[in-house]
């Protein structure tokens, strides 16, 4: 029972030189020069969560993403992880995407890419956080979707079992392939890379494909194709004052009230004793 499956992978900045990051006035989007890059944390959970249908089932594992050409270096690492082949959408044209461009765009990928059992993708990357994508993507693709996946297995019928974290509970849902499925962080532990893996990696297959090949509709792709832009985009001021209230209760909870007011924060009336 062979499983074709494809894992969208987004290139991030590091999180750790988040206070390097400036932003474009003009475009409103991060300048991510001199900034090093990495693979969205959550997009590992997905990947692990594939190679592991793979090393029980057997199959292939395809990492799609759309990016810049340095992104190499992140799909590498992918396939040094185990996934067998990479596919790179790369192209000026895909630059300034919305998620509604980008899940289009990394549909037409898939699309040209061949015939999957199962998308998978993480919850939601560590840059922009909206988790649009995967939903967006199951559109594209016409397929069903599940979000927050923290556990599934395959069934004989070829459909997956899965339970599903909610805000207060777990759903559990019966989904018939091909699938795109959001997998939560918790649902593993991505392994670790090895000199072997990445020794194996460079003779992988890795194809970079620009809009000349992939041929999608110029309208819905970069940002001729997203229908949403950032009014303003800027970089918190963040400061720490430690300050004592003293009094009743009564005195310091409205003493509180008046400083949370006085910060700009509108907090639910208190009711009056």
């Amino acid at each position: 029972m062979g499983l074709n499956i494809a894992v969208c992978i987004k290139s991030v900045p590091d999180p750790a030189y988040y206070d390097k990051i400036s932003i474009d006035p003009k475009t409103k989007t991060i300048t991510r020069k001199g900034i090093p890059a990495i693979i969205s944390p959550g997009d590992k959970h997905a990947l692990e969560a594939a190679l592991q249908l793979k090393d029980q089932y057997g199959g292939t594992v395809t990492v799609i993403g759309m990016a810049p050409p340095e992104a190499k270096k992140e799909l590498y690492e992918a396939l040094a992880m185990g996934a067998d082949e990479a596919v790179l959408l790369s192209d000026r044209a895909f630059a300034g995407a919305d998620t509604l461009a980008t899940s289009y765009t990394l549909a037409q990928g898939l699309k040209r890419s061949g015939d999957f059992d199962m998308v998978l993708t993480g919850t939601e990357s560590a840059d922009g956080a909206t988790s649009q994508v995967p939903a967006q993507l199951a559109e594209c693709l016409e397929l069903p979707h599940l979000w927050n996946v923290k556990e599934f297995s395959l069934t004989e019928q070829r459909q997956i079992q899965a339970k599903v974290k909610l805000d207060a509970a777990t759903g559990e849902y019966l989904v018939t392939l091909p699938a795109v499925l959001a997998i939560a962080r918790e649902a593993n532990k991505p392994r670790y890379i090895n000199a072997f893996g990445i020794v194996k990696a460079r003779g992988k297959k890795l194809t970079v494909l620009d809009n000349r090949e992939l041929q999608a509709d110029e309208k819905k792709i970069g940002q001729k194709g997203s229908p949403t832009w950032p009014g303003d985009i800027f970089i918190a001021s963040l400061s720490r004052r430690g300050q004592a209230l003293t009094g009743t209760p009564e005195e310091i909870a409205a003493g509180l009230i008046e400083k949370i007011r006085a910060a700009g924060i509108n907090p639910v009336a208190a009711k009056e004793a």
